[in-house]
């Protein structure tokens, strides 16, 4: 492995993290009423998708479809077999429940994902138009229609999302 394919995906988790946390801050300063503010992180926020996205690409790392979605369905495999069980024990031990809650809610929406996954892939090409619906608690991912309570977390039917 080259140094630059290395400094391509480093700099790719780093744009990544900072997409995610500048839309967390832009949430906050919207609640503190800084809207301005809010706005700008939410501008920063999209600057480093464009980062990170370039990264990736130079790295080689966004392939076919198909690939895509078999890679998907790894990588959300791993988290729900072998990387949240082992935190989800060692939140429970240090006695952190915020924590422990939210590590079994990204175990148990990673299943779904997987799910949702292979089946794309298997209908490749004769997927059906369905409506997707995010919890904005736990991450639930639903298709077609918002359920009236999110069997996860228990978040009543508002708690949803559509996604574009």
């Amino acid at each position: 492995m080259s140094k630059t394919y290395e400094n391509l995906m480093d700099a790719f988790a780093g744009e990544s993290q900072a997409n995610r946390k500048y839309l967390a801050f832009a949430k906050k300063a919207e609640a503190e009423g800084f809207k301005q503010i809010a706005k700008l992180f939410r501008a920063a926020a999209e600057a480093e998708t464009v980062h990170a996205h370039n990264h990736l690409r130079e790295a080689k790392g966004i392939k076919s479809t198909k690939e895509n979605l078999e890679e998907a369905i790894s990588g959300e495999t791993f988290e729900f077999k072998d990387m949240y069980p082992g935190m989800i024990e060692d939140a429970k031990a240090e006695a952190l429940n915020g924590a422990m809650k939210s590590f079994v809610y990204a175990n148990e929406v990673e299943k779904i994902h997987a799910e949702l996954y292979k089946k794309a892939l298997a209908g490749m090409g004769s997927n059906p138009d369905v409506d997707y619906y995010v919890c904005q608690v736990c991450g639930n991912t639903v298709e077609g229609e918002a359920p009236d309570e999110c069997p996860i977390c228990g978040a009543k039917k508002q708690a949803f999302k559509k996604v574009a």
